[in-house]
């Protein structure tokens, strides 16, 4: 029976580990400030208008998908956070690819809580901006442009932190695939 050091592959050069463990940090850093400016634009975005004589208040707190968006993104930039310091602590430890399929199963986990909380927020965004002539829901952006343009930017970030989080996710899995069982 071969000991746990045989199953894994000599460690690669240190160059590749710097880059590799630069990329982690950079992404890991990005997502954290897109998910962080994702969250803010939800948690702020108001406005109050009248339309046909009667007021209307448009808030993400109304909609449960909206809440589910801000709250996806609040999670997902408190785990990022999270697994940034655990970046720099295990990093110290050296290259082990066992250590980047935890990071992968968490990467991943992340990618698909963005991803959920981005499409039902365009969703949504969708049937307000053009409305849904079947169903007899008019557009609203028209009476709430404001509100709707800082909801579109905030969809926006989000995506841009899903794009963070796959190239996150490839690269832990890249690395994780040199287990040897």
């Amino acid at each position: 029976m071969s000991s746990l050091e045989a199953k894994f592959p000599q460690n690669p050069p240190l160059k590749i580990q710097k880059l590799v463990l630069g990329a982690q940090i950079g992404l890991r850093i990005l997502t954290i400030a897109l998910t962080l400016a994702a969250t803010l634009v939800v948690l702020t975005s108001r406005q109050l208008t009248v339309a046909f004589g009667v007021p209307v208040d448009a808030r993400y707190s109304y909609s449960p998908t909206f809440k589910f968006f801000a709250v996806a993104n609040a999670i997902v930039c408190v785990l990022s956070i999270l697994s940034l310091l655990l970046v720099f602590f295990l990093c110290r430890q050296g290259s082990n690819p066992a250590k980047f399929y935890y990071f992968f199963l968490h990467d991943l986990s992340m990618t698909l809580l963005v991803l959920a909380g981005s499409a039902a927020a365009t969703a949504e965004g969708y049937i307000g901006r053009y409305g849904n002539t079947h169903s007899g829901w008019m557009p609203i952006c028209e009476y709430v442009g404001k509100f709707c343009n800082k909801m579109t930017t905030s969809v926006i970030l989000s995506y841009l932190s899903f794009a963070c989080l796959v190239m996150l996710t490839i690269l832990s899995a890249s690395k994780s695939r040199l287990i040897q069982v």
